[in-house]
C-alpha cells in the first residue's frame, strides 16, 4: 500500500524464463498484488513462478490455454486485479525491461487524482540512451500518428508499456473491445479518450538488455496503419459525430461541403472529356480540308506547267 492506495501490478509473460525471476525479484514492498499471466509460454516460464510464488505471497500466476497476445495477457490481469479492489494498476513487462524505481513516479499522479492514466515517455533528451536510432525513430513516428488518432497531443511515447490506471479507469473502459496483439497500447488511449480519461506521461529511462524483440516489423507496419486508420475513424465517430454538438454539425457540414467538391471535380472532369471528343475533331477537320485543298492547288499548278 501506498499513501493509503492498494497497488497491484500485471506481468504478462511469453516465454520470459530467463529474467522473469529477477523481474520478480525487484517488486517494491508497497506493492500489494502481483499478477504473472502467462501467455502460453513455451519454455519453463510457467514452472519458474509457480516456485517464486511460495516465497512471495503477493504473486498469483494466471495462465491462457492458448496465446492471446500481450494484450490479452494484460486484459486478464485487469479483471483479476479489480476483482481484488485495488486501487491503482501497473503494467510492467516480464523481461526485466522497465526500471521498477520508477514505478512510484508512474503512479503518484494517480495516487494525487491528477489523472488516471500514465504512460512511461523513454523519448526525453536523457532518457533515451538505452534506445536504438532505430527504435527512436520509428517509435517518434509511430507517437506522432497515434496524437492524431487517439486525440492525446501532449502524449510523447504512446509505444511505452510501462503504463499505470486507476480502477476508475479500467472501470469505465469497456476491458472486452480492447485490441489483445501490440495494436493495444494504441487501442486503450483512443478508447480512454472518448471516455474522457485524463493522461500524463511521466519521464522514465529506456532499458534494453539483449532480448529479441518478437515484432515481426513488415506484418506489424501494415496491420498498425489499417488498425489506426479505423481507430481514428472510430474516435471521431462516437466521441463527436453520434452526439449532436456543434463540433458534429460541423464535421457533417464539412463532410457535405467535401461530397459537393469531390462531385463537382469529377462533373467538370466530365464535361472537358466530353468538350475534348466534340471539339478534338474540328481542327482536324479543318487541317484535312486545308491540306487537301493545296494538294488540288498543287495538282492544278502542275497540270498547268505541263501543258505549258
Amino acid at each position: 500500500m501506498l499513501h493509503g492506495k492498494k497497488i497491484g501490478i500485471i506481468i504478462p509473460a511469453y516465454n520470459e524464463e530467463k529474467l522473469i525471476i529477477t523481474t520478480l525479484k525487484g517488486i517494491p514492498i508497497y506493492v500489494d498484488s502481483v499478477v504473472v499471466v502467462d501467455d502460453n509460454s513455451k519454455d519453463n516460464t510457467v514452472n519458474l513462478v509457480a516456485n517464486f510464488l511460495q516465497k512471495d505471497d503477493r504473486v498469483t500466476l494466471l495462465s491462457h490455454e492458448n496465446n492471446q497476445g500481450v494484450g490479452g495477457a494484460i486484459i486478464t490481469g485487469f479483471k483479476y486485479c479489480i476483482s481484488k479492489e485495488l486501487d491503482i494498476f501497473a503494467v510492467i513487462a516480464g523481461d526485466n525491461q522497465m526500471d521498477i524505481e520508477y514505478l512510484e513516479s508512474l503512479i503518484m499522479p494517480i495516487i494525487k487524482e491528477q489523472v488516471d492514466f500514465t504512460k512511461g515517455n523513454r523519448l526525453g533528451k536523457n532518457y533515451r540512451k538505452g534506445m536504438s536510432d532505430f527504435r527512436y525513430v520509428g517509435n517518434k513516428i509511430l507517437s506522432f500518428i497515434t496524437k492524431i488518432v487517439s486525440g492525446y497531443w501532449d502524449i510523447q511515447d504512446s509505444q511505452s508499456g510501462y503504463v499505470a490506471f486507476s480502477k476508475f479507469c479500467l472501470e469505465t473502459i469497456n476491458l472486452d473491445k480492447l485490441a489483445k496483439r501490440y495494436q493495444f497500447e494504441n487501442d486503450i488511449m483512443v478508447k480512454a479518450n472518448v471516455s474522457n480519461i485524463r493522461m500524463k506521461n511521466v519521464f522514465i529511462p529506456a532499458r534494453y538488455a539483449d532480448e529479441v524483440s518478437g515484432i515481426k516489423y513488415i506484418r506489424f507496419i501494415i496491420k498498425t496503419s489499417f488498425f489506426l486508420f479505423y481507430s481514428f475513424l472510430w474516435r471521431i465517430w462516437n466521441k463527436y459525430m453520434k452526439k449532436l454538438t456543434l463540433i458534429s454539425f460541423l464535421i457533417y457540414f464539412n463532410i457535405v461541403l467535401l461530397i459537393v467538391g469531390i462531385s463537382l471535380l469529377f462533373y467538370n472532369i466530365y464535361i472537358i472529356f466530353i468538350l475534348s471528343m466534340v471539339l478534338l475533331p474540328v481542327p482536324m477537320l479543318m487541317e484535312a480540308v486545308l491540306y487537301f485543298i493545296g494538294l488540288k492547288k498543287s495538282y492544278k499548278k502542275n497540270v498547268s506547267n505541263i501543258q505549258d
